[in-house]
């Protein structure tokens, strides 16, 4: 059996071309998602569960609702969702939400200007006013590297 070597040859060639290519891009899209995975590694969530006066929490969630929310936006303080208790017969003495944050430096600088910002302070002078928040309780938590949302 005769080979012809010029075709032989060239197919050779693009062979090892294609798999070239393959393994680059592979090799490329394996290092690109180490670096989002590790680009994202700093994020954390807040937990917020705020416990409120018996009978004030529609008052918590329309303060939440009218003021407070455009406030968090306007920090870069980003709101998950918010969430009452939907059987729980404590359920009328908790108010929950969750904020995202890339880092926990941003978090804190965030707050700061949160905190800071003469909208909130109104919030503040309304709430030494009439009181509608006993305790509130905070938990930041990373996600693990097998969590959905990170």
């Amino acid at each position: 059996m005769k080979i012809n070597r010029p075709k032989f040859h060239r197919w050779m060639i693009a062979v090892v071309a294609v798999a070239s290519f393959a393994t680059g891009s592979l090799t490329t899209a394996r290092f690109a998602h180490v670096a989002s995975v590790q680009a994202d590694s700093d994020r954390v969530f807040e937990l917020r569960v705020y416990h409120p006066v018996p009978g004030k929490l529609p008052a918590l969630e329309s303060r939440f609702r009218d003021t407070t929310s455009k406030l968090l936006a306007k920090h870069n303080l980003n709101v998950v969702g918010y969430w009452v208790h939907d059987d729980d017969p404590a359920g009328d003495n908790t108010f929950i939400f969750l904020l995202a944050h890339s880092s926990r430096e941003d978090a804190k600088k965030n707050w700061a200007a949160m905190v800071a910002d003469p909208g909130f302070q109104q919030v503040i002078q309304s709430e030494q006013a009439d009181k509608t928040v006993n305790k509130v309780d905070v938990t930041y938590m990373r996600p693990t590297d097998f969590s959905p949302m990170k």
